[in-house]
């Protein structure tokens, strides 16, 4: 079942503003260790020297840019030297609970790390990551169940609360066990930032530490309604799940030129937004049953939320904010430097709501530090 698949050509790097402190009004510079507690300073001087790389790094594929680092300076008597080429990417099944999951994974030794997609996309989505953090770490993306290739159960059949952040946070848990059969590291985007979250509340033994790109805010909570709307939000969820409404939503949305216009939305260089990206993105969402799954979560208005979840972590947690995501604002994200399980928030300059696709060359060495 294996199969293979190589990484993408990042753009080019940029210097990373990082912010440190507490409340949105903290300026945004590069964070000196000194300045850090004691007990973050291991972590952050690793985290500094990474950041110190990425100015470094010029307009070249990442593979290209980490193995030069890695390879020894050569004499005038030296051969040519030849790269190390990327970790082979392969693609697994996993049976979960009688259902079929997908997952991709790369690399022989080092840090466990897991790759947790965000609404409506897949592992795929982390095709220009895998390879290049697989040189060092053992690499798995996960498909999420309802995502990607995944099985897609009907939520009708099962009842209510299904698709739930408790039912991907079981899943990713039981995914290390069974799978990576470790600890590990969660690297995760958008609503994957609150599977990852909820998973390492629901067994603290199973995360070594977390790392939130542009974690989802969920703005459209119901706690976060006025409550003369709410009575409207749960007629309009009703509307789109129990009449042909939700449907002919659904297949408007479907095609390649609707998945294109969206992802040109949410990513700030469009350019990144490639005809392989919208496939990636949209084949899947074409499976039997994945209206049901889309129908089924953009009604979920409950659930917890990432300033609920975060308190109760008991590992590390570093946060990346593209500064131009449109939809979860990077001055609302910025709260969540607050909390104390917060070891970092960096700020990703000129980068939309998905880095790890759109600035591979920035997210990378974050992961790797």
């Amino acid at each position: 079942m294996a199969t293979t698949s190589g990484a993408a050509a990042p753009p080019p790097a940029a210097t990373l503003p990082v912010r440190r402190g507490t409340g949105p009004a903290a300026a945004t510079s590069y964070c000196p260790v000194s300045s850090a507690r004691p007990w973050r300073r291991a972590r952050l001087s690793s985290a500094n020297a990474a950041r110190a790389r990425l100015l470094r790094v010029r307009a070249s594929s990442m593979a290209d840019s980490v193995e030069e680092e890695r390879l020894p300076a050569a004499s005038a008597t030296d051969g040519p030297l030849e790269l190390e080429p990327q970790s082979q990417v392969r693609t697994g099944m996993w049976n979960w609970k009688g259902y079929n999951i997908r997952y991709q994974y790369a690399g022989t030794s080092g840090p466990a790390l897991v790759l947790i997609h965000g609404f409506g996309a897949n592992s795929d989505h982390w095709r220009k990551n895998i390879p290049v953090l697989a040189m060092n770490n053992r690499v798995y993306a996960i498909d999420l169940i309802g995502y990607g290739y995944s099985d897609k159960p009907n939520p009708r059949e099962l009842g209510e609360s299904f698709y739930t952040f408790e039912t991907w946070g079981e899943q990713l848990n039981t995914f290390c066990s069974e799978v990576v059969k470790s600890k590990a590291f969660f690297i995760c985007n958008s609503i994957g930032g609150l599977v990852g979250l909820q998973a390492a509340v629901m067994e603290p033994q199973k995360c070594k530490g977390m790392f939130l790109l542009n974690i989802s805010l969920r703005m459209l909570h119901i706690s976060k309604q006025p409550w003369f709307g709410k009575p409207f939000i749960k007629s309009f969820q009703s509307l789109l799940r129990n009449t042909v409404i939700g449907k002919l939503f659904f297949n408007a949305v479907a095609t390649p030129e609707s998945v294109k216009n969206i992802l040109c939305q949410c990513y700030h260089d469009t350019s990144a937004v490639t005809d392989e990206l919208v496939q990636f993105i949209l084949q899947p969402g074409l499976d039997p049953g994945a209206v049901d799954v889309f129908l089924e979560f953009i009604c979920y208005s409950g659930g917890p939320l990432p300033e609920e979840l975060l308190p109760r972590v008991k590992c590390p947690v570093l946060v990346a904010w593209g500064e131009k995501d449109p939809w979860e604002p990077l001055e609302l994200g910025r709260a969540y430097a607050s909390f104390d399980t917060v070891e970092d928030f960096v700020v990703l300059p000129n980068v939309g709501h998905c880095p790890q696709d759109e600035a591979p060359d920035l997210v990378n060495p974050l992961v790797q530090s």
